[in-house]
């Protein structure tokens, strides 16, 4: 009874909680929330007092004077700061009620396919810890493949490749569940970690995370082609590593796809192991359908090519990449009795 009560006073919603970005999705509202996952703590006499969330929080990574800690409280799709996770979900979940006193909503949450129990039961409390009523997960790879309007209900094989912040999860599905399914933790972090490496060891240059981030945006590329007209360059400035003092290089699309390589064969290797282990009839619908991508990483120019040349299959990008897990958590909030069996617990 007080539960269809409280109901009354809430909006259920969808949280895709990502490594980069959270987004939230409210039934008959679509995506109400998009923000980067980043809190900042103000430090006074040894408390951590929450000071900015999201894009406020996010201009001050980096940038902070002594007395203020911006972090970004999920590493690899997961929890990695506990009361920062709990803080910023609550600020998010406050801000879409328009801090509600009665707000109770049921809750759909991504996580990683490849999370640990301890990993998906630390997502779970900090949701519930920041007023949910019901937390219900689902894994990212059956979420990305209905927001991309894939037919995961039907006796038909689906393949998706989601390429998200933190990790990179592949998945077959057929008939509501996960066949075959890997994740690694290969995403946009770890391409953005690659890109500062490389700069300092072949320039002698020191980058932030926010100017590799803006490379990878602007010229990253899977896979450097000899035969494109306009090869895109772009000015980084940074600290010399040897004097200290502020320099700035010119580097190209060239320089960037070698400096990623790595980060692309393991995601690559992933899919191919997912490949391996699909039953054969559902490998003859991935023969026939191809292969789908969503996530951030989706949008890095030519990995649609490296995939389809390393596997053979065609590969397409869905129409909307960085928003299909939350809108796929979303359908499945809208339509519960009917996709109820894709969601779980965490005991």
């Amino acid at each position: 009874m007080l539960t269809s009560f409280l109901g009354l006073f809430s909006s259920d919603m969808a949280i895709d909680l990502g490594t980069a970005n959270t987004l939230v999705y409210v039934p008959d509202q679509g995506i109400v929330l998009n923000e980067p996952s980043v809190v900042a703590f103000l430090q006074d006499k040894g408390a951590l007092t929450p000071y900015a969330f999201g894009n406020d929080a996010k201009a001050m990574l980096g940038r902070t004077p002594s007395d203020i800690k911006a972090i970004r409280p999920l590493k690899d799709g997961v929890i990695a700061e506990f009361k920062g996770a709990e803080e910023m979900i609550k600020h998010f979940i406050n801000s879409v009620h328009k801090r509600s006193f009665f707000a109770r909503p049921r809750v759909i949450v991504c996580v990683p396919y490849g999370s640990t129990p301890v990993e998906r039961r630390a997502i779970q409390d900090a949701v519930e810890s920041a007023g949910a009523r019901e937390v219900y997960l689902i894994y990212e790879p059956m979420a990305a493949a209905i927001g991309a309007g894939l037919p995961v209900t039907s006796a038909t094989g689906s393949m998706i490749v989601d390429v998200g912040g933190g990790t990179t999860g592949v998945g077959v599905i057929s008939l509501g569940g996960i066949v075959s399914a890997q994740s690694i933790r290969v995403g946009g972090d770890i391409i953005d970690e690659n890109i500062i490496s490389y700069i300092r060891k072949n320039y002698s240059l020191y980058i932030g995370d926010s100017t590799a981030e803006k490379i990878k945006k602007e010229i990253g590329s899977a896979l450097f082609m000899a035969s494109d007209d306009d090869i895109k360059h772009v000015s980084v400035k940074g600290r010399d590593a040897v004097s200290g003092i502020p320099r700035e290089i010119i580097l190209s699309e060239k320089i960037i796809a070698e400096s990623i390589t790595d980060s692309i064969v393991q995601i690559v290797d992933a899919i191919k192991l997912v490949l391996e282990k699909s039953p054969p009839e559902l490998s003859s619908d991935i023969a026939e359908n191809g292969i789908v991508l969503t996530g951030g990483g989706a949008l890095l120019k030519n990995l649609d090519i490296v995939i389809s040349d390393a596997t053979g299959l065609q590969v397409k990008k869905a129409d909307n990449p960085l928003t299909c897990v939350v809108m796929g958590s979303g359908k499945v909030l809208e339509e519960f009795s009917r996709f109820r069996h894709v969601l779980f617990q965490q005991d």
